[in-house]
């Protein structure tokens, strides 16, 4: 059984930073792509940033230049570092685990219980 658990959320104020982690387990890490989404209340699910098997990464429009998506293989957990945060990047951030095709991410079924994020002064 695949289990993703997200961590790092909080409340920050508009400029500032936060990491958000997501360790794996139940799962052939090393050899599966990564990704963060988002969801604002009221709002669909999006798609944030996702990182290949190989360390390719790719990100929304909204966030990149702010955020950083990274794996590390060897403790089977994803980050997303994020730098100058903005009230609209309020939401509760998700992992998923899934595939790659033709240089983007395909999700899987599993999905974590969410961390909030909320930027606000």
């Amino acid at each position: 059984q695949v289990q993703l658990v997200e961590s790092g959320g909080g409340l920050v104020q508009p400029g500032g930073s936060l990491r958000l982690s997501c360790a794996a387990s139940g799962v052939d890490f090393s050899r599966t792509a990564m990704a963060w989404y988002r969801q604002a209340p009221e709002k669909q699910r999006e798609w944030v940033a996702s990182i290949s098997v190989s360390g390719v990464t790719n990100y929304a429009d909204n966030v990149r230049g702010r955020f950083t998506i990274s794996r590390d293989n060897a403790e089977k957990t994803v980050y997303l570092q994020m730098i100058s945060l903005k009230p609209e990047d309020t939401a509760v951030y998700y992992c998923n685990s899934g595939g790659w095709t033709r240089g983007s991410f395909v999700p899987g079924r599993f999905w974590g219980q969410g961390t909030q994020v909320t930027v606000s002064s």
